[in-house]
């Protein structure tokens, strides 16, 4: 009997932790300050502190290729010279072949470099007095750009061309431009990464609902090549004009006047569902290259479908507060809703630290997916985002034995350790297939991909609450079985090399094999085999001279840009691949994490002393402040022990029993000046007003408040109520229990506490 109230005890804390939030990770301490996304606070007035003045891109779409000429101009109206520091992203499968400078009538096109000599070049410019722009690649997706010695009045612009490919899903082909890069945990990453090749992810952030500084506007021409039968942008408000049956314009509406806070997406059908397949080739001066694209075969349905084993990783942290935890509710409900008896599952949750549903699998009957529900929709979001730990735990779970496991991460992927994901699903995640789903506007696209990339499974990303369930119902159909497993590739006299990429893994959605490589001579033909569930599959395409054309120059970046990918971005930690990578970027003249592109001006001029100004980023759209912690920012937690109707689970995993929990007072979140951290405030409260301020809140029969307290000196001078939940307070009752508290002599500044009591 003992060993049965103790698992039931066990169950009941883990259940305590999980249904009232996982409770927030390590709060920075001043040796950490300067590490983490930080609020943007006006200084020297005689600095410009906004240099970006706008951010445009010019789109040319034609067939599977789309050529993008990213625009950024640079202002200083301040009094001082600057050098202007931006970050920004792009997508993860950019090529960035070309940059280019505009210094009034001067234009310089820059030179591709070794990163180190790059930099070196840039300073020396800098130092010397000239205006120099270097652009260096900090993630796949992720880019800095520094533009030196903008001088009182200055007006400099640079240029970035880069080439990507469409790749059509379902008969839907998209097009993503990212125009801001959210705001990063870096708890995992090391100080050193962080005060070196990381240090971009210490960005200074706008408060959520500011607009962005700077203009943004993009325009796209797309030309098919094909007849169009639908186009659509669901993320901006649009112009769309069309010239023809193949070829449309699309552009920003007047009434967009805050585009540059989310993913511009745009998405298109050819009539038909036609999709573009087939095989080109570029004859180049020294290598061929070809892409080959060859249509997925049909879906076929099967009435017996095998049991399955489901592990959801939910991150609740504080970046997924409000907005985007809401979309992964409605996403996570609608996944396990679907999912059959014979099915088992568990829940993880993470943010700071981790929880679980069960240390078991559970059969996945209706009780059990209504409590789960019920679990995913009291979460609230706060805290750090330890993805690692969560991975971690997550493969350590128990396993139903004789059933395939599928590991699901549902999460915005604001983390600075994408790599070191990477490599423990290498390292751990063998017996298991790995699919994420990226949530929000302004998802972290490569951790999404990579995850699944690495994990032989499929990205999504839910912008909305309209998709979630469409999304939903999208993997619970991908599951059922591959299109397409054992892919090989050969060669019937074509003279083909340097096939990128080198395995070909299973087909799960309704999107084209795609492949590149090099060629000697356009003759023969390019074999795929395979197997699909009605049986064996095979497709051969025929090699010709004819298929030759010079246009077809973008393929040339797009190999190369494939193989880095391989090497650099998705590759192993630790590997030493930089010699590779390096040689690949300057040969094919392509931004990587090790060559880097810059431009320096003649002219010397007499700049006085450089101030560096880092561009601050708006917040992505439904992204809340919570999203940046530490000093200045807002943090949210939870607390165990408060009042929740717990459920004991028995071993054959049914629920026996329940049991109420005394109420208790916590602070669930809040924001605080620099100088002192949400913890150090909340022992103040707890070790000198908490057994006053719970007899108030029973007397009002309060259940939560969130005040402003302003302190100088360290001493509370005034508070004020923002919102409550109850019937009626006493302010001045509030106000003399809060002015016995002492802060320490230094504090000055606004404390706003989020205060429960459940």
């Amino acid at each position: 009997m003992k060993k049965l109230l103790d698992l039931r005890l066990l169950v009941v804390l883990s259940v305590l932790m999980l249904a009232y939030g996982v409770k927030a990770g390590p709060v920075e301490t001043e040796e950490d300050e300067g590490l983490s996304p930080y609020f943007f606070v006006q200084g020297d007035p005689k600095v410009d502190a906004f240099p970006l003045l706008k951010t445009e891109a010019e789109v040319d779409i034609a067939g599977i290729t789309g050529e993008i000429e990213l625009t950024q101009v640079y202002k200083n109206d301040g009094k001082r010279t600057i050098e202007a520091v931006y970050v920004f992203p792009l997508g993860t499968k950019s090529a960035i072949h070309a940059m280019r400078m505009k210094i009034g009538n001067r234009i310089v096109e820059a030179e591709i470099e070794e990163l180190q000599k790059a930099q070196r070049i840039y300073q020396t410019a800098k130092d010397a007095g000239k205006v120099a722009s270097l652009l260096e690649q900090k993630r796949p997706n992720v880019f800095q750009m520094k533009v030196a010695n903008i001088m009182p009045g200055d007006v400099i612009e640079v240029k970035v061309f880069y080439t990507e490919i469409l790749v059509p899903e379902d008969g839907i082909y998209e097009f993503v431009f990212p125009t801001v890069v959210g705001p990063r945990f870096t708890g995992e990453s090391s100080k050193n990464d962080l005060k070196g090749k990381d240090n971009w992810t210490v960005s200074p952030y706008l408060h959520e609902g500011k607009n962005a500084t700077y203009e943004f506007d993009i325009n796209v021409n797309l030309n098919a090549g094909m007849a169009i039968s639908k186009v659509w942008v669901p993320s901006h408000k649009v112009s769309i004009k069309k010239h023809g049956s193949d070829k449309v314009g699309i552009g920003l509406s007047q009434k967009e006047n805050n585009g540059g806070n989310r993913d511009f997406i745009l998405r298109y059908t050819l009539k038909g569902k036609a999709i573009h397949t087939g095989l080109l080739l570029y004859p180049g001066e020294k290598e061929n290259f070809f892409l080959l694209m060859i249509e997925p075969p049909d879906k076929v349905s099967i009435k017996k479908v095998p049991p399955r084993e489901y592990v959801f990783i939910v991150d609740v942290s504080g970046s997924m507060h409000g907005f985007p935890l809401d979309v992964s509710k409605t996403l996570i409900r609608n996944i396990v809703e679907g999912l059959r008896k014979q099915d088992y599952f568990n829940i993880l949750f993470f943010s700071g630290g981790s929880a679980v549903l069960s240390e078991h699998p559970l059969q996945a009957t209706k009780k059990n997916k209504n409590l789960a529900v019920d679990m995913v929709m009291s979460q609230e979001g706060g805290g750090g985002t330890r993805i690692l730990d969560a991975f971690n735990r997550a493969m350590a779970l128990n396993k139903k034995k004789g059933m395939s496991r599928i590991i699901v991460t549902v999460t915005d992927g604001y983390v600075s350790v994408e790599k070191n994901v990477f490599d423990l699903i290498r390292e751990k995640g063998n017996e298991a297939n790995f699919f994420a789903f990226g949530i929000g506007s302004g998802v972290n696209r490569y951790i999404i991909e990579g995850i699944a990339r690495v994990g032989r499974g499929e990205p999504f990303v839910v912008t909305n609450k309209n998709e979630a369930k469409n999304t939903a119902e999208k993997f619970i159909d991908y599951i059922k079985h591959p299109l397409l497993t054992d892919i090989e590739l050969s060669f019937a006299g074509f003279d083909a090399y340097e096939i990128e990429p080198v395995c070909l893994p299973d087909l799960f959605a309704q999107r084209p094999l795609v492949l590149f490589g090099k060629y000697k001579n356009a003759s023969g033909k390019i074999v795929i085999n395979g197997r699909t569930v009605s049986g064996k599959y095979k497709k051969t395409t025929s090699v010709s001279p004819s298929l030759e054309d010079e246009n077809n120059v973008a393929l040339r970046y797009l190999w190369a840009r494939e193989k880095i990918a391989r090497l650099s971005d998705y590759g192993k930690m630790g590997e030493n691949v930089k010699e590779e990578v390096t040689n690949l970027g300057l040969a094919y003249n392509l931004m990587t994490q090790y060559t880097s592109f810059v431009a320096v001006d003649k002219v010397v001029r007499e700049t006085g002393e450089v101030v560096t100004v880092k561009q601050p980023l708006p917040i992505p759209q439904g992204v809340s402040d919570y999203a940046v912690g530490g000093f200045g920012g807002k943090a949210n937690r939870m607390a165990i022990g408060s009042p929740i109707t717990a459920v004991l689970e028995d071993k054959d995993g049914s629920y026996l029993a329940r049991e109420n929990i005394p109420a208790q007072m916590f602070i669930s979140g809040g924001s605080v000046p620099s100088g002192i951290t949400l913890d150090d405030v909340e022992k103040e409260v707890i070790s000198k007003i908490k057994v006053d301020l719970e007899k108030l809140f029973t007397k009002w029969e309060l259940k939560s408040i969130t005040v402003k307290l302003k302190v100088e000196n360290g001493k509370v001078k005034s508070i004020s109520v923002e919102k409550y939940n109850a019937k009626q307070i006493e302010l001045n009752s509030l106000r003399n229990l809060f002015r016995k508290i002492q802060f320490g002599v230094t504090l000055r500044g606004t404390i706003e506490l989020n205060i429960s009591y459940r």
